[in-house]
């Protein structure tokens, strides 16, 4: 059983930065692709990006040139630098794993475990 504790969320500017955490238990980021995802009061969870075991990445439309994600396998966290952030960036951000060590993107069934957020308000 994989564990998530995202961290790092809060209340910020329009045009401002913030960056997430999420700590995960085992060796989950060497092993398995990572995402974030985000979903906003009223709306569906919109997959935000992703990193595979080999260090590709992919971003959503709405977030691609603002947004970057990477991990640290040493220390088992994955991370989203958000910069230029804006009200419609408002939304609980979550991160969760995937099956194997290819990214599936933005198909959500293709994660199996996620944490409880972090909210980001704009």
């Amino acid at each position: 059983h994989v564990q998530l504790v995202e961290s790092g969320g809060g209340s910020v500017q329009a045009g401002g930065s913030l960056r997430l955490s999420c700590a995960a238990s085992g060796d989950t980021a060497s092993r398995y692709c990572m995402g974030w995802f985000r979903q906003a009061a009223g709306k569906q969870r919109e997959w935000v990006s992703s990193i595979s075991t080999d260090g590709t990445t992919r971003y959503g439309d709405s977030v691609k040139g603002r947004f970057t994600v990477s991990k640290d396998n040493a220390k088992n966290t994955l991370y989203l630098q958000m910069n230029s952030l804006k009200p419609e960036d408002t939304a609980m951000y979550y991160c969760a794993t995937g099956r194997t060590g290819v990214c599936a993107w933005y198909w959500q069934p293709a994660y199996n475990y996620w944490g409880q957020g972090t909210q980001v308000t704009v």
